[in-house]
């Protein structure tokens, strides 16, 4: 849902990635300092419980996650390896901010949003194998309810709005998240499922090559 807003985000980003091309900074290097940071933050500040603050300094480091295909895009250096590694790399942003907001919840003795944030962690991975599982099988599969800027957008929103005071907010955030990710991940299966399906419907009988014959001899 959120791809829709992917080329405003990108004209915004444009005259950033265009400074950072022309001080010779790589895609590469923006994909892995993003997560370095966002991976950083969350596991500094959630644990100590300031939420605001590292939601903050989180959805700065994230931004790089578009500007690294900016400023892919603005010098045409962008290509496997580049891909790989920021589908990699976002794996462990990911995993880093749930794993802060889990320390955070133990920590806190709040154990079952500690379960939450554990099965969120989960299942964001596995909605995110899904789609690079069937991909990797030759099929399609860029469905479903939740996908990853979704995801950040749930759980960074509902960490900034705890931080900032509101009552009960992160733990509805998570658990609408932990819902809507079993849903994308149900989604996901039935599409790739109906897709081999189709595949394997048998094509109809070839026709009749005596019968061809007698009507071409007819209409002839």
């Amino acid at each position: 849902m959120l791809k829709l807003l992917r080329p405003a985000v990108t004209r915004v980003l444009t005259p950033l990635g265009r400074a950072l091309a022309r001080h010779g900074v790589s895609p590469n290097t923006v994909t892995v300092i993003g997560t370095l940071g966002t991976a950083a933050a969350a596991l500094f500040f959630f644990p100590r419980g300031q939420l605001l603050a590292g939601t903050l300094v989180i959805t700065f480091f994230v931004l790089a996650d578009l500007l690294d295909g900016v400023l892919a895009r603005l010098t045409g250096t962008g290509g496997t390896w580049g891909a790989f590694l920021d589908s990699t790399l976002d794996r462990l942003g990911d995993a880093s901010i749930f794993a802060g907001l889990l320390f955070w919840f133990v920590l806190d003795d709040q154990l079952v949003l500690a379960g939450v944030a554990l099965f969120c962690l989960v299942a964001g991975a596995l909605v995110s194998y899904a789609k690079a599982r069937a991909e990797g099988l030759g099929l399609t599969c860029d469905v479903g309810l939740v996908e990853r800027p979704e995801r950040l957008l749930i759980v960074l929103v509902a960490a900034g709005l705890d931080g900032f005071g509101v009552p009960y907010i992160l733990g509805v955030g998570l658990w609408l998240l932990a819902v809507a990710s079993v849903v994308t991940v149900g989604q996901r299966v039935l599409h790739v499922h109906r897709q081999i399906g189709a595949a394997a419907v048998p094509a109809g009988p070839a026709p009749d090559r005596e019968t061809d014959d007698r009507t071409d001899d007819r209409q002839a």
